[in-house]
């Protein structure tokens, strides 16, 4: 029996109703409600059974012992990607309430499955790299945001919608990409080269286009590499093969060699990360939204099961213990929501002509590495937890948790593990005050709203008043800002009942390490059944 993934997901459509434009709210609410019946449906769920169970499967050579590099995917892969393409799940720049729509309809389908959010995010990013470089843009842009998905390989120019990936890390250099040697020799034709190395880790490698890192003359530069040449060849674009990987197996991870490719330059010479980093950070923001959905697909499950299972005399979800455990996973879930929506509703300012879009940029430059630390960090505990919520029915592959489980550290790597997202936040700290000020104006707007709040900000300004060291306490002090972030937004926005437990365990240190442990008083009840999943 199916439900609507988006209509009983109450702190979402808070969220949504908050962030959209009046004169746009019936039409968002209207696609959410139609996305989240389908991602809610026993068919999705069917689909991403079997997208998982049978993953992708590498073919180097054709029957002839040409090389043709190819990735099979399951149908059931397909007709996943294929709704999500046509949900506008890649469109979202220059769209009316663009990046907030586009958020929650992510946050919605990636609770259906999560592996084949992976092209759909790097597509989606990889719009502002593009921009870079007019005339790329022109021809790749109105593919990329495109609602049609056509698989299999041809170029651009004959494809109604496309998809892009990302090439960045080696083996050598790993998130130090400074370190890469696939070298980039010009061609006579401006902007065109031969790449000549290798990736450690290519995600999607059917995607229509790619965004790599490669040195260049003047040093690390970023890269157009079609895989299909204008006139219909084949790029040179050798998969060595497939990751092995704990989770995400629907969707195909693979190393890739480069001899004489051809690619097209972004940006100047020697100015890689910087042409690339506006397609990082839009990425990263979707780690924040896939984390924030598997968490909420955990309690979810967590909340119905308890709901609906008698033991020891009643239903779970009364039993005081069980309830506690569901009000604090609960109380986390909103709070990474909140978060992640509002991350999203920033992008939109920060890409608007108005006067608060500097602002909404300053602010993203440090809440989106802190977000991107924090709620991906809290993610596998908090499935772990939700996953033991329905005993041993829960560690059963039926069950669907033992794949949110493999699925839930994932977000925590990709795209900077979680000292990378520390470190940046301590270099944008102390290299842009801006940035800062702009975080801070944020916390303002809560300021008085409740004393467990208020005194946590004033520690974690102590913190970043002691820069001495602050390396090895970097971890530490991004945490803080996390809290103070996530609380600041709960205080404005969410429910009493949800704030105050918020405050409590997380800022005022009257809840304990483990999930459950939330203090006496509160109003635990009303918690619960607004995380609910349907009416029980």
């Amino acid at each position: 029996m199916g439900y609507d993934v988006f209509g009983t997901d109450r702190a979402l459509a808070d969220a949504v109703e908050r962030h959209t434009p009046a004169d746009l709210l019936g039409e968002v609410r209207e696609e959410l409600g139609a996305l989240g019946v389908a991602a809610g449906s026993a068919q999705a769920q069917e689909w991403a059974a079997e997208a998982n169970g049978n993953p992708p499967v590498l073919r180097t050579h054709d029957r002839y012992g040409h090389r043709i590099d190819e990735v099979a995917y399951h149908p059931s892969y397909h007709r996943l990607l294929g709704h999500a393409v046509s949900a506008g799940l890649t469109d979202a720049w220059g769209r009316p309430a663009g990046h907030v729509r586009r958020a929650a309809g992510f946050f919605v389908w990636s609770q259906a499955e999560q592996g084949h959010g992976c092209p759909v995010s790097m597509t989606h990013a990889a719009v502002p790299a593009l921009r870079a470089e007019p005339e790329l843009a022109a021809v790749w842009e109105p593919r990329l945001t495109a609602h049609t998905y056509e698989p299999g390989l041809a170029p651009a120019e004959r494809k109604p919608g496309a998809l892009f990936g990302m090439g960045m890390t080696e083996k050598q250099g790993g998130s130090d990409v400074r370190a890469n040697t696939t070298a980039a020799r010009p061609l006579d034709a401006a902007g065109e080269y031969l790449l000549t190395g290798h990736k450690w880790f290519c995600s999607a490698p059917m995607s229509d286009g790619f965004l790599v890192l490669a040195q260049a003359g003047d040093g690390l530069t970023c890269f157009l590499v079609p895989r299909v040449l204008p006139d219909g060849a084949r790029n040179v674009f050798r998969i060595q093969r497939l990751k092995d990987k704990l989770g995400n197996r629907s969707n195909a991870s693979s190393e890739v060699e480069f001899e004489d490719t051809w690619a097209r330059r972004v940006g100047e010479e020697g100015r890689g990360v910087r042409t690339i980093i506006e397609m990082v950070a839009a990425t990263r923001l979707d780690c924040v939204l896939g984390s924030a959905a598997v968490m909420r697909q955990a309690v979810a499950q967590a909340v119905h099961h308890a709901t609906h299972r008698r033991a020891f005399g009643g239903e779970l979800v009364d039993k005081p213990l069980m309830r506690n455990v569901l009000a604090d996973l609960a109380v986390e879930s909103e709070a990474a929501t909140v978060l992640a929506l509002r991350l999203a509703a920033a992008y939109d300012t920060a890409h608007s002509d108005g006067p608060e879009a500097a602002g909404a940029r300053a602010f993203l430059r440090i809440a989106v590495p802190v977000a991107k630390y924090w709620v991906t960090k809290r993610c596998t505990p908090l499935v772990a937890e939700a996953l033991e919520c329905l005993g041993g029915n829960g560690y059963v592959e039926e069950s669907g948790m033992p794949r949110l489980l493999r699925e839930s550290p994932l977000n925590s790597i990709w795209e900077g593990s979680g000292n990378v997202q520390a470190l940046d936040v301590l270099r944008a700290v102390q290299r842009e005050p801006g940035a800062l000020d702009a975080f801070l104006t944020e916390l303002g707007a809560a300021r008085g709203g409740d004393h467990r709040l208020d005194a946590a900000v004033k520690d974690m300004l102590g913190e970043l008043g002691d820069l001495e060291g602050v390396e090895g306490r970097a971890r530490r002090v991004v945490e803080r800002m996390a809290l103070v972030l996530q609380g600041s937004l709960l205080v404005r926005w969410a429910p009493p009942a949800v704030s105050d437990a918020f405050c409590a365990a997380r800022l005022g240190g009257e809840g304990g390490a483990a999930f459950g442990t939330l203090p006496h008083g509160l109003d635990l009840a009303s918690v619960v059944d607004r995380a609910a999943p349907a009416a029980s």
